[in-house]
């Protein structure tokens, strides 16, 4: 496949994950989109400077933290467009162009499930930070969600790209699949608790200067007014 038509399918799955934002009435505080930029601009160093690469493509690196951290601040789309426009970028600059398509789907989906994991299921927004061992299980279990799905959508996505895109043979793409299961599982482990430890530092500073939508300022992180 062609580097323009590589570039249009990016600019398509662009296009249908803002879409469907939009249809959902997803609308950004300029506070949010503030952040969504810095978090992708922190995905994409932390992938250009702290990355080992393995053969077939997989690389180590720790860009997967700030999706999960995103959304585990903000919601899953907003921490999935910081995962997926800061590494989609980083593989284009790190001359990988061919692999920005699965990336930019792979890194939106982490943010979602991490988000939905974090804000419906273990609610961390309404839970008591001074509980600290019970607040961290569920950030380490909301960080962990995103994650952990990688280990399984990053082969599995990465086999059909190899194959349909790429046109590698079945054999070789399947033992990259292993591969890439492997280097993402250890990629996934590093990155909660990078995203956790984060979490727990940067939270209560970010709460008490108004920087999050206030409907996560609930309960044990509501700013004390005077």
């Amino acid at each position: 496949m062609s580097s323009t038509a590589m570039w249009l399918l990016l600019a398509a799955v662009v296009i249908v994950i803002l879409f469907a934002s939009a249809l959902y009435k997803r609308t950004f505080t300029p506070h949010e989109l503030a952040l969504t930029g810095v978090m992708a601009a922190l995905s994409f160093a932390a992938y250009l400077f702290f990355r080992v690469p393995f053969y077939g493509g997989s690389s180590f690196h720790l860009g997967n933290t700030f999706t999960a951290l995103a959304a585990l601040l903000m919601d899953g789309v907003s921490g999935g467009l910081a995962g997926a426009i800061g590494l989609a970028l980083a593989d284009v600059l790190a001359g990988d162009p061919g692999y920005a398509v699965t990336t930019f789907v792979l890194k939106f989906i982490i943010g979602v499930v991490c988000g939905l994991t974090a804000h419906r299921l273990c609610k961390i927004d309404s839970a008591d930070p001074a509980r600290r061992l019970s607040y961290t299980v569920r950030v380490a279990v909301s960080a962990g969600s995103g994650l952990l799905v990688n280990v399984l959508t990053d082969p599995l996505l990465g086999y059909f790209r190899n194959v349909y895109i790429f046109g590698q043979d079945y054999s070789a793409a399947q033992a990259l699949a292993g591969i890439a299961g492997g280097v993402t599982l250890v990629n996934s482990l590093v990155s909660t608790a990078c995203a956790v430890l984060l979490y727990l530092a940067v939270r209560p500073a970010l709460d008490r200067a108004g920087l999050l939508h206030p409907k996560a300022r609930t309960n044990g992180h509501q700013t004390k007014q005077a």
